[in-house]
């Protein structure tokens, strides 16, 4: 792969980085060399910050990593298009995106449980699932428990609304003790496979 580092004065080349899932577009960055030697040697999409006035891995303070998947040069080799699995919000605001969009992944529960995984490094003071984790295995089981009764008395009565609400909630709190455990849906996705397979 050929860049052309020397077609703009500070030698640097815009980098956009794409959700490699999702297609959406969630940034762009201006890498040198030595960002791009980077990023291949992490797996961990880096740049080199104009106001830093240093190499700056996304993520390096919140957590929330762009994965390296793929990149490629544009036809006059000088702009970037960098294919990445970010690990939670984008931008520096929150949102997914810097353009403020919504970039869900096809499959909502496997986004949902990467957030689940960044919500739990949180102080206890700005997240309930950072508090959860912090109450201990047995009161995130408890938790599963009380949600499904939940469930089960809802399921009686025909309360639409209600019932769905309490589905979420038992679903949300299925994956916080699925993350606790060190599993993920896709594990028992695969049991399920494997007992439909017989």
């Amino acid at each position: 792969m050929k860049i052309d580092y020397s077609k703009y004065a500070d030698g640097l080349v815009p980098a956009i980085v794409q959700d490699f899932d999702t297609d959406k577009v969630l940034m762009m960055g201006f890498m040198n060399e030595a960002a791009l030697l980077k990023t291949e040697e992490l797996g961990r999409v880096t740049f080199y910050s104009r106001s830093k006035q240093r190499l700056w891995t996304k993520g390096e303070e919140s957590g929330n990593f762009l994965e390296l998947k793929s990149i490629a040069v544009d036809c006059d080799n000088d702009t970037l298009l960098i294919k990445a699995h970010p690990k939670g919000p984008v931008c520096h605001t929150g949102a997914d995106t810097c353009w403020m969009e919504k970039n869900h992944n096809s499959n909502f529960l496997n986004y949902l449980e990467d957030i689940i995984a960044l919500r739990k490094k949180a102080s206890v003071e700005e997240s309930y699932v950072a508090r959860l984790f912090a109450k201990g295995m047995n009161k995130m089981a408890q938790k599963v428990g009380e949600e499904a009764v939940e469930l089960v008395i809802e399921a009686k009565d025909n309360n639409e609304e209600l019932f769905l609400n309490e589905a979420a909630d038992l679903m949300f709190h299925y994956l916080i003790l699925l993350n606790a455990k060190g599993y993920k849906l896709d594990n028992v996705v695969e049991i399920l496979k494997q007992r439909h397979s017989k």
